[in-house]
Order: structure tokens, then sequence, then C-alpha cells
């Protein structure tokens, strides 16, 4: 799955999110949703979220 849908995304889940300096490299960070950043229903770039480790980025793929 995707990131682009907020409802598809809940803290606790497991996803590979692109921190905004590896967005052109494409480079993929694992990590749990803590929190979720992004308001509206859906992004074409996908749901920003911070992840446990304090890590910010758009969601590209739902891991679980």
């Amino acid at each position: 799955m995707n990131g682009q849908i907020r409802a598809q995304i809940q803290p606790g889940m497991k996803v590979r999110v692109v921190e905004k300096q590896n967005q052109r490299t494409g480079k993929l960070t694992e990590g749990v949703v803590q929190k979720i950043l992004t308001n509206s229903p859906n992004h074409p770039h996908g749901i920003k979220v911070m992840l446990d480790n304090g890590i910010v980025g758009r969601v590209k793929e739902i891991i679980q």
C-alpha cells in the first residue's frame, strides 16, 4: 500500500518514509508512526508523519 490516504495510516503502524533531504535520491527510512502531521484526507506525495525516533517524512510504503 502507498501512503497517500490518511485514513489508511494509524499511530503504531510500521511504515517506510522519505525524509525531505532524501526526496531526490528516494532513500527510505523504516519506522513506527508516532504522530500524523498532515491534516488533509489525502496527499499526492504521501502523508507526512513523525516516527517514534523523531524522524519526519512522507509515507511511501505501509508495511503493516
